[in-house]
């Protein structure tokens, strides 16, 4: 197995992985097969500070909540706030407890003291405010987006006021009510509040389209980069809320897709601004569709924000997808033979990155089979994705931290 492909293996490297690629990618997204193992973290770190300091990237995006990270990018630019409150703050999904986490954001703060406003790095979230179990109040994004256009815009032009708005939203617990994600009926994503709702967000963003001139003129970038996230993060909620109510088979299909619509909305937001490195799970991340099983429901299939990323970007975008070989600490073995991982893990290695074209080839060859976790939050590497990612990193050992 080794013969066909022991060559073409590289260093985890920035400028070894620009070397895989046919062109710098606006968007370079490494995929991970598992979450919240800082062996994976740590890589990804280097890499990142590799790309910073070679490349002329300037911003990280991790599969975490994009308003909280909007605490995490003022602490990293300006020091806003303590080390110690932003990870706690600025992270959904538990991440703020991480240590490659921490040292990342610590970095970030450190590199940037000495670097010019306009040319300091970013942090930024790619995921909406959900979990899996829920998601969030639309609150904060409407209130924020209103707020900001009430600053500017002559007030006949809103389309309610601060008032109205508060009104209609209501008691936040009823948005945030996790029994709505097993029971449509506890959902308020289609009363009538939550209707009106929908038809003030879409007004408030068509306000920012249509007022851009002025808004340019009376508002910095960064203010107006952060109402227009607001607005996609408001009409995301707002119809992610308003899925969560429906009964019809395709209610999870509605909601794993409107999810990954949203992470792809910020991506490509970020995209305009600069070349961007994004961290997230394979599945967000791939060309190929996204499929899962869950809570009892048959297999669910959509549309992962890479995919539809990858769709506006072309090549500008690139996939790197993160493959490991044991994982002991969680009942993962070495790989199996006639497994993708089984190609990698015979090489001398520990780390590396190789083009996924050469190992698609030696794959087809010896016709490798998916490899099956006994772990349930790892997802193997699927050898019929590999004709359309664009390298693989492998990592042959993951230990207990």
């Amino acid at each position: 197995m080794e013969t066909g492909i022991k060559d073409f293996a590289r260093p985890v490297e920035a400028s070894a992985i620009m070397e895989l690629l046919p062109t710098r990618p606006r968007v370079l997204a490494l995929g991970e097969p598992t979450h919240g193992e800082d062996t994976l973290l740590d890589l990804r770190n280097r890499l990142f500070r590799q790309l910073v300091e070679e490349q002329g990237y300037r911003t990280i995006a991790l599969e975490s909540d994009c308003l909280r990270a909007l605490t995490v990018d003022a602490y990293v630019t300006s020091g806003e706030g303590s080390l110690d409150d932003v990870m706690e703050r600025g992270f959904s999904h538990d991440w703020g407890g991480s240590r490659a986490n921490r040292e990342l954001v610590r970095w970030m703060r450190d590199v940037n003291a000495d670097r010019p406003a306009d040319d300091r790095v970013r942090f930024a979230g790619m995921d909406g405010p959900l979990e899996i179990t829920g998601a969030e109040s639309p609150r904060q994004a409407l209130t924020a987006l209103h707020d900001h256009l009430a600053a500017h815009v002559d007030a006949e032009l809103l389309p309610c006021t601060a008032l109205r708005l508060d009104d209609l939203l209501g008691a936040d617990a009823s948005w945030t009510n996790q029994a709505a994600m097993m029971d449509p009926s506890q959902s308020v994503g289609r009363t009538p509040e939550a209707r009106e709702l929908r038809l003030i967000a879409d007004d408030m963003v068509t306000l920012l389209e249509t007022q851009a001139p002025h808004l340019a003129a009376v508002s910095s970038p960064d203010d107006r980069d952060r109402a227009h996230l607001y607005g996609r993060t408001a009409v995301g909620l707002l119809r992610y809320h308003s899925w969560m109510a429906d009964t019809s088979p395709a209610r999870m299909a509605r909601l794993l897709a409107t999810r990954d619509g949203m992470m792809a909305g910020n991506l490509l937001a970020l995209a305009a601004r600069g070349a961007v490195l994004v961290h997230a799970h394979n599945s967000h991340l791939q060309r190929d569709k996204s499929a899962m099983s869950m809570w009892g429901h048959p297999k669910v299939e959509w549309w992962s924000a890479g995919a539809l990323t990858s769709t506006r970007l072309g090549d500008r975008y690139a996939h790197l997808a993160t493959a490991l070989g044991a994982m002991k600490h969680r009942g993962v073995d070495a790989p199996p033979p006639d497994t993708v991982e089984s190609i990698l893990h015979a090489l001398p290695q520990r780390q590396f990155a190789i083009e996924a074209s050469q190992l698609d080839a030696v794959a087809r060859h010896m016709d490798a089979v998916p490899r099956e976790s006994p772990y349930f939050g790892y997802a193997p590497l699927n050898p019929s994705h590999l004709a359309r990612i664009d390298g693989v990193v492998y990592v042959s050992d993951v230990p207990h931290d």
